[in-house]
Order: structure tokens, then C-alpha cells, then sequence
């Protein structure tokens, strides 16, 4: 299911990703419905409205997985920049509004166009933080379901700040080689 704050948005995201899965799979709706329908909730947004969207569907979203990919970021002339977050991470902020869901952090330094295209070999790891261990256990499961990803425990939310921030670091090096870089933990 793919939420938007207008439903229109929505469907055209499904319509366009039930272009590259079957269209049975895909389904659309505001972000409440999504949010009360999900079990596990994936917040891909921009920084600048993340504080706002969760402050909206913190009712919806108690009891459930949340799983952060926001990094904060600015760009300038092409050039990406980590924003501090006075809580510390993205991730803090989502755990400090949505109290009552677990917040797992995970798939920050992966392409989401890679991550688009069905069955592409994604030769990277996802760090995955969070406080809840069931929950991160959960999500490195999933993660794995991912051809070619490997799942690495990152420890809690705490450490979610690193790999946001690294993100900056791995889209400037995609524009310099103009690639999609990933980023792969050796010696584990």
C-alpha cells in the first residue's frame, strides 16, 4: 500500500509501480488509511515534512513497526549536506512523536531506484538500528528478502545518526561517478 497526503498521489505511485509488479500486489489511499491498514509502516518522505506526517498518524501508527528511511538532508548546486536534528537522528524524532510504535531505522544508503526495479541484484548492506530487538530482527528478515542485501545489526536508534548522515557522503559520490554507490561492512 502507498500513502499520500493526497490520494491522487498515491494512486499514481501504485499505477506506476504496478507497471513492474502485478498490479494485484499494489494498492493506494490516503496516508491515514495505509497507516491503520499496515501492520509495518515504511516513512519515505522528505525531511521537511517528517515531523508533520508522524505527528499525523501517531494514533494510527501505535503498536506498529515504523520503519524510518528519512535521511536529513540539504542540497545546494548539487551538493548534498547531513541538516542536524535536534533529537539527535530522523529516527529519534520519529521514536520521541510515535511513543507508542517501534521505530526501526534501516535502507538510508540504498538507491530507492535500485530498490524499484524486481529482482535487481543489490550488492549492499542495510544497516538496521533500533531499540525494540524484535522489531529490528523483523526488518533485517525482510531486508534479506531483497536479492543480494545483507542485513546488519547497527545496535539502537542512537546510532541511527551515523548511517543519515553517511547518506549525504554516498550521494555526493554518486554524482561524482554518477552511479548508485552502496556501502558494504567487511570483517563481519
Amino acid at each position: 500500500m502507498i500513502g499520500s497526503r493526497q490520494e491522487e498521489r498515491a494512486a499514481q505511485a501504485a499505477e506506476s509501480i504496478s507497471e513492474l509488479v502485478s498490479s494485484d500486489l499494489v494498492a493506494a489511499g490516503s496516508n491515514r488509511d495505509v497507516a491503520q491498514e499496515s501492520d509495518v509502516v515504511f516513512v519515505a518522505v522528505p525531511y521537511s515534512g517528517h515531523r508533520d506526517t508522524l505527528l499525523a498518524l501517531t494514533g494510527e501508527l501505535a503498536g506498529k513497526t515504523v520503519v524510518d528511511v528519512v535521511a536529513p538532508l540539504s542540497f545546494q548546486k548539487g551538493h548534498a549536506s547531513a541538516v542536524a536534528v535536534e533529537e539527535g537522528s530522523v529516527a529519534l524524532q520519529a521514536q520521541a512523536i510515535l511513543v507508542e510504535s517501534k521505530v526501526v531505522a534501516a535502507f538510508q544508503t540504498i538507491s530507492a531506484q535500485d530498490l524499484l526495479v524486481p529482482d535487481k541484484l543489490i550488492d549492499s548492506d542495510v544497516v538496521v538500528c533500533a531499540d525494540d530487538a524484535g522489531a529490528r530482527e523483523s526488518v533485517m528478515g525482510l531486508s534479506e528478502t531483497i536479492v543480494g542485501v545483507r542485513a546488519v545489526n547497527g545496535g539502537g536508534l542512537e546510532n541511527a545518526r551515523y548511517i543519515e548522515d553517511f547518506t549525504a557522503l554516498l550521494l555526493n559520490i554518486n554524482r561524482i561517478y554518477k552511479a548508485h554507490s552502496t556501502i558494504k561492512i567487511g570483517g563481519i
